[in-house]
Order: C-alpha cells, then structure tokens, then sequence
C-alpha cells in the first residue's frame, strides 16, 4: 500500500515538472517557425498532451478485443471530451481565482475570443453529430460521419492556421538550451536550434505520457484496496489521471497569464478528441450510446455552450464560467453514484 501510495506521488510529480518543460519546448518551437498563439495551444499542444487518452481507447479496441474492450474503448473515447470541457474548465478557472487571491493577477481570463469560440464550435457541432445522427439514423450512418468528422479536423486546422492571432510571447528562454549554454558560453545569446527544441518536447512528452500511465495504475490498485467499485473507477477517476497532462500545461500557461495558450490548450483537444478517437468509435464498435455515457457527452456539450454564452454576452470568457464545469462534474459523479 505504501509503495503504491508513493507511485501515485511519484507519477503525480513527474507529470507535473514534465508539463513545465513541454510547455516550455512548445513555446520555442512556436517562436521557431513563427507560429501564433492558436496554432501552439490549439494544434501542437492539444494534439500533443491528448495522446495518453488517445492511446487508451485504441489499445482496448485493438489489442485486446471482445465485447467489454470495445465498451471500455467508447468509454474512454467520451470520457476525453467530458473531462475536459468539465475539470479542465474547472481547473482553469481555479487557478485564476487562486492567482487572483494572492495578487498574481486579476480576476479575468484574456484570451483571444474568436480562436476560443472556434475552437468551441467545431467541437459541439463535430461532436453532437458523432452522437445524435447514429441514434437518428441507424448504423448506416456510422461511416459517412467518421469521414466527415476526419475531413472536419483538417478544415479546423486549416483556419486555425489561417486566423489571425497574437504571435508568440517572449519567455524565460527554453530550459534545455539554457543548460547547454551554461556549458557551452560561447553559444549564448542564440537562438535554439530545432533538434534541441524537438528533443525537449519529446522527453517531456514521453515522460508525460509515463507519468499519467504510473498515476493511473497507482490510482487502480488504492481504489482496489479500499474496495471501490470498478466501474466508478473506469468513468470518474481513470480519465482524471489521463486528461492530467492538459490541466497542468493549462495550469503552467494560466499562471503566467498566457491565457490564450492555456484554454487554447484544452479547447483544441477537445475538437482532436470529438474526431479522429471518435471516428475510431464509430467504425470499430458498434456505438451504442446510452445511459450515463450518453449523460456525460450531453454534460460536456452543456458545458461548452456555457463558455459560448460567455463570449457572446460579455465578449470575453469569465473565469465563472469556467468554474462552472465543476459543478457539472459534480453533477455527473452523483447521478452516477446513486444510479
């Protein structure tokens, strides 16, 4: 028990310093190339902290096969969204009150609106179309929609890559090269090169993807042992562990104030995770949404209509907004409770 409870902290600890360096590598790599603020949140940081959650419905489906895979496989894939338009939010939000509290910053989320609002309607009508026209129209329709939501992922890329918006803030300079500077002074004062860029967010990342890998595992055996149900398990606390690179890259951003970076963080994986892990869904599994899942995707698209509201009157996202997907959690994990 002791060693599990050690793991937990452990994989807790390494996500959490991972996520500062691939936070760190995303932003060189995005002053690399020239890239802006949507592209880095929205795109490569998104597609990039989404692949722990990814890999887990593909695994199930694949490699392991049979009935009860394929229904931990659609679990997974609607947990993704749910989590994050739910405790990401939330997460958000709570670290701009914290912030605000100790008088880091005032209480307010300064994003790039338009980007966010895309981002936010690409996903409920990719999403919401993933989950009514199948109960509409039948399992005709199965295939034709995963082609649409593919070829609706590369159209959002290409306008995230067109829109316009801010170009990348300067930071405190990425750490790796930073390091090799102190060892090389002579290579002070240049610009890092993209190896090293690249080999920065890939340790990261890896390391990243192992963390929430030991988190979860940890997580399962300490559950196990004070006798909590499996499935509670599965629907609440496992897509916890595996959306926790997202919340901390948007935790990290959020703290320094790059806002734009932080929501875009989590609204670009949920556009990612409402496509190609859903199409996956659609093929492979025979998509029988109902119950407490089809609850938690109903959840996670209330969710994201709350943010838009909050563009739309306020012309901004107020960090309330943002909190409320707490409660929307807290909403599911009772209904799921006493069900």
């Amino acid at each position: 028990m002791a060693i599990s409870v050690l793991l937990l902290l452990s994989g807790l600890a390494v996500i959490l310093l991972a996520a500062e360096f691939f936070t760190n590598g995303i932003e060189a790599f995005g002053r690399h190339f020239s890239f802006s603020q949507a592209v880095v949140g929205s795109i490569f940081a998104a597609v990039g902290t989404a692949l722990p959650e990814t890999i887990l419905p593909i695994v199930a489906i694949f490699m392991y096969g049979g009935a009860s895979a394929k229904e931990i496989g659609v679990g997974a894939i609607l947990g993704a969204p749910f989590m994050l338009s739910t405790l990401a939010f939330f997460v958000i939000g709570l670290t701009v009150t914290i912030a605000s509290l100790m008088k880091k910053r005032r209480f307010e989320l300064k994003v790039e609106s338009h980007s966010i609002k895309r981002d936010l309607v690409f996903f409920l009508v990719m999403y919401s179309s993933a989950i009514a026209l199948p109960i509409i129209g039948g399992k005709a329709l199965l295939v034709p929609v995963s082609i649409c939501l593919i070829a609706g992922y590369v159209f959002y890329a290409y306008l995230t890559f067109r829109g316009e918006s801010a170009e990348m803030e300067h930071s405190e300079g990425m750490y790796a090269w930073r390091f090799i500077c102190r060892l090389m002074p002579s290579r002070s004062g240049m610009m890092p090169p993209l190896p090293v860029i690249l080999f920065q967010i890939a340790v990261s990342l890896t390391l990243m993807i192992k963390g929430a890998h030991t988190f979860v595992h940890s997580l399962g055996v300490i559950s196990a042992r004070f006798g909590m149900d499996p499935l509670i398990f599965a629907l609440l606390l496992a897509p916890v562990a595996t959306e926790l690179p997202e919340k901390f890259n948007s935790v990290t951003w959020t703290w320094k104030g790059r806002d734009t970076l932080a929501l875009g963080n989590v609204t670009g994986a949920m556009v990612f995770q409402s496509t190609f892990p859903v199409s996956v869904g659609l093929i492979y599994t025979d998509w029988n949404i109902t119950g407490m899942a089809l609850f938690s995707a109903v959840i996670a698209v209330v969710s994201a209509l709350t943010v838009i509201a909050s563009i739309a009157v306020k012309k901004s996202i107020s960090p309330l907004a943002m909190l409320s997907g707490g409660v929307l959690y807290l909403v599911y994990a009772i209904v799921l409770l006493v069900r």
